[in-house]
């Protein structure tokens, strides 16, 4: 079939979830292209390279595969054998402030006798009702983090009612996890995950104490490369369905016919499309290039009141030594964890004495991203979103001082100022020309802005505007930002009338019946590219 017949969209950003949802839809017999205005895909989600090391400039941790599985599938090919996934043995180690060391592991016996080596026998059986409870959890609430939300009438649904008793909206994930451990660092250490949502487990909803559930039941990996290695790959196995990429064309302005979107404007003209799809951040993308008078629930100035995630402080160091004695990852959790995130959250201030801190010493496990007997190693720490109480221009550089500090005495890299030849740092200030006030994580996630509160996938404001990525249901993460591409395309497709082949991959809902009748041609078939081509371009 020849582009002129086939239904056209237009998707802006190449981001996970913009390139998840351009092979869903050019499996599926959609025209698609992607304006993206850098000169790489992949966002935030991509690796770059300084003075020949090389670094994930985002996301590190590869978990819960079971999406990106399904998406691959849908276009007849093995994700692991793409994206060259390897299982880490470890999935992290955690130091804890209070004292004492847990080298996670996803072998429930082993996890056990380590639980039971740092605090008891009885955390360690609590850890194995830990996970009976969330598989449960996960059983019974995953339909509602697969189907979209159209509004309050779906908790009238039978997916609502299977995920009520599991929900538990008076508890936080904190507070659940102390009705099963009375040892906080193991309430901490099935916690911290909350991170990714860029919320403290305080204030998240009881139901993400599946976070760290995932990591035990199917692992973490590292794609070798680093993990921005999946974003090009899945870029150009795009490009062999016939997506075309429009690199570092910056979309500065929309077509609106009224409340329907018909196109996009960049630098070299109006692009008509069908459909447009969103990856963009949210609160970025409808406040610089959506009109504020189509908006109503979702003006600038109910934008600018939502809550929104942390941010976060990074280092990218280039080091010329090996660390073949530390695990692939570390968290070090300060010892007034609580006060530290108070911090973050409510009091919007720096951490000095004892802050928390996330390493990545990624060479322990790919050689590939240093020099030969150098080292990456890349440091995160969760801080405030951009706030007038932080002043990065004075803080930065002290900050970065107290970070190598304590990368040096808590997280066993000592003497590691002395090796560092390459250097990077940025700061909440630097995200935020990619993420409304530097919040990494997007949206909060708290029980009012989730579900149908939530921005919604086929945006309910402005006709033919599809969004993808954390800033819409299911939320935030890179297996959920799969996951809203691949709810946002069932929903495209279906306005479209299309019913696409996936493999045996669902194309809709099950709790739900479609809203279309099949277009005429509906026999028509996605672009036919083999699996054996695909594999070896």
């Amino acid at each position: 079939m020849s582009s002129e017949n086939k239904p056209s969209v237009a998707i802006i950003g190449a981001g996970p979830g913009g390139l998840a949802s351009a092979l869903l839809l050019a499996k599926s017999g959609v025209d698609v292209t992607v304006f993206e205005r850098s000169k790489e895909v992949g966002g935030r989600n991509k690796v770059f390279e300084r003075d020949g090391f090389k670094f994930d400039l985002g996301p590190t941790f590869f978990h819960y595969p079971e999406v990106i599985e399904d998406i691959f599938k849908a276009i007849g090919l093995d994700a692991h054998e793409e994206l060259q996934l390897k299982r880490l043995d470890i999935n992290y180690r955690l130091i804890f402030g209070q004292g004492g060391v847990l080298d996670c592991t996803s072998n429930v016996d082993q996890m056990c006798e380590r639980i039971e080596v740092l605090s008891g026998k009885k955390n360690a059986d609590a850890f194995k009702k830990y996970l009976l409870d969330n598989r449960k959890k996960l059983d019974k609430s995953k339909q509602c983090l697969q189907e979209p939300w159209f509004g309050v009438s779906d908790l009238l649904s039978e997916r609502a009612f299977r995920v009520a008793g599991v929900l538990r909206p008076q508890r936080s994930v904190a507070k659940d996890l102390m009705k099963l451990f009375d040892d906080d660092r193991l309430m901490l250490a099935m916690s911290f995950q909350t991170k990714y949502l860029g919320m403290s487990p305080f204030n998240c909803p009881s139901l993400f104490t599946m976070l760290a559930f995932l990591e035990y039941e199917y692992g973490i990996f590292h794609p070798m490369g680093g993990l921005g290695n999946v974003s090009a790959r899945m870029g150009q196995i795009a490009k062999d369905l016939g997506v075309d990429f429009r690199m570092e064309e910056e979309v500065t302005e929309v077509i609106m016919d009224k409340k329907t979107i018909k196109g996009i404007v960049t630098k070299n003209g109006e692009f008509y499309a069908d459909k447009v799809v969103m990856n963009a951040d949210f609160a970025q993308g409808m406040t610089s290039l959506f009109p504020d008078n189509v908006r109503k629930k979702w003006s600038n100035k109910k934008i600018d009141k939502k809550k929104y995630s942390c941010s976060t402080f990074m280092l990218y160091l280039g080091v010329d030594k090996t660390f073949d004695d530390l695990p692939h990852h570390q968290i070090y959790a300060s010892e007034n964890y609580v006060e530290n995130l108070e911090d973050i959250e409510k009091h919007h201030r720096l951490t000095w004495d004892d802050p928390s801190v996330y390493v990545q010493n990624a060479c322990v496990t790919d050689p590939q991203m240093a020099p030969e007997g150098c080292s990456t190693v890349y440091a995160l720490v969760p801080v405030s979103h951009i706030h007038e109480n932080i002043n990065w221009d004075d803080e930065k550089d002290p900050f970065r001082n107290r970070i190598i500090e304590q990368i040096e005495t808590k997280l066993g890299y000592e003497g590691l100022s002395e090796h560092i030849i390459s250097e990077l740092v940025i700061t909440p200030e630097d995200w935020g020309d990619h993420c409304y006030r530097g919040a990494v994580f997007n949206l909060a996630h708290g029980l009012d802005q989730m579900l149908w509160r939530r921005p919604k996938n086929e945006f309910d404001e402005i006709k033919n505007l599809y969004l993808v990525g954390g800033g819409t249901h299911p939320g935030s993460g890179l297996p959920v930002i799969y996951e809203s591409a691949r709810i946002s395309s069932k929903l495209l497709l279906d306005s479209l009338g299309i019913r696409p082949d996936w493999n045996g991959v669902d194309t809709w809902f099950s709790s739900r019946k479609r809203r279309s009748k099949p277009a005429k041609d509906s026999n028509r078939k996605g672009m036919e590219v083999s699996a054996t081509k695909l594999s070896h371009n």
